[in-house]
């Protein structure tokens, strides 16, 4: 029974770590909080406890053969992005007991700073205009440059959407305004997609040492959130004017599309969803 390990066990790693429980793994998990750790162990997981920003936190990880790097940022807590994604990136390569067969870092597309709309892949220049983006570039950065380079591959996931996880229902189904931009690109993923290609790549030989994910349909945001309002049978949307300084209208700012060739062509990947029409149509039938 090989080990597995990931930090970071959100929306994302969590549905990677049952996957991998599914498929006859020791997985461990790692979590600041103790409850959570309790929860983990009562489903069969084992649990750490360690805050990748503190270091000395951070011991008696296994000598796993896979590990994932998952970590969101939790606004509500009083931590710097840049402590997360990068200096815990660092934290926790140092306390690996070995190097891993495959080490998967999740970054982001917001790397970019695009806002014209233009198509980008991994060989465009990443220059981010949000700090979140920043600090996701830094960590790819020091992966490059760690003792890990040649077995570790950077994520740029977009936008992960899922059950529990489609934007607004409770205000499109009551025929709301939506204060929010209704225009600029979406560049989304469906989580369970997003976890089959964590798999691959964890047996699959590695060609690159990054991609980018997506499903490789672009969509307006309006026309996203009228394919949600269609689909629940919801009235029209309609718009309100949306609040410059919040983080949906930040992330707004940039407008990109992706370009998923080197993904698609290396891993062959057939998607579950190869939309997101696909993909909203079975989250909203439940």
């Amino acid at each position: 029974m090989t080990k597995r390990l990931i930090i970071g066990c959100g929306y994302l790693g969590f549905r990677v770590a049952k996957l991998w429980q599914t498929l006859g793994h020791d997985v461990h998990l790692l979590t600041r909080s103790e409850q959570t750790a309790a929860m983990f162990e009562q489903q069969g997981f084992t649990a750490h406890l360690g805050d990748v920003t503190q270091l000395s936190s951070l011991d008696h990880f296994p000598a796993a053969t896979e590990v994932l790097y998952a970590v969101g940022f939790d606004r509500a807590e009083n931590y710097d992005i840049h402590d997360v994604y990068c200096q815990g990136l660092k934290n926790v390569i140092e306390r690996l007991p070995q190097a891993p067969n495959r080490f998967i870092h999740i970054s982001s597309t917001g790397v970019y700073g695009q806002v014209d709309g233009s198509i980008v892949d991994e060989e465009t220049l990443a220059e981010p205009l949000r700090a979140a983006g920043t600090a996701a570039l830094a960590a790819e950065q020091s992966l490059k440059q760690s003792s890990l380079s040649t077995s570790a591959v950077s994520l740029r996931l977009g936008g992960i959407y899922g059950p529990q996880r489609v934007p607004y229902l409770k205000k499109i189904i009551a025929g709301e305004p939506l204060a929010v931009p209704s225009q600029g690109w979406l560049n989304l993923v469906h989580v369970d997609d997003a976890v089959q290609i964590i798999e691959l790549l964890c047996q699959a030989p590695l060609q690159h040492h990054l991609y980018l994910v997506t499903d490789g349909v672009p969509v307006l945001r309006q026309d996203y959130l009228d394919e949600i309002a269609r689909l629940l049978q919801a009235p029209d949307i309609t718009w309100a004017p949306s609040d410059p300084t919040t983080a949906v209208a930040q992330r707004a700012l940039g407008s990109k599309r992706i370009d998923t060739q080197r993904l698609v062509g290396d891993l062959r990947f057939i998607w579950k969803y190869p939309s997101y029409r696909e993909g909203l149509a079975s989250i909203l039938s439940e």
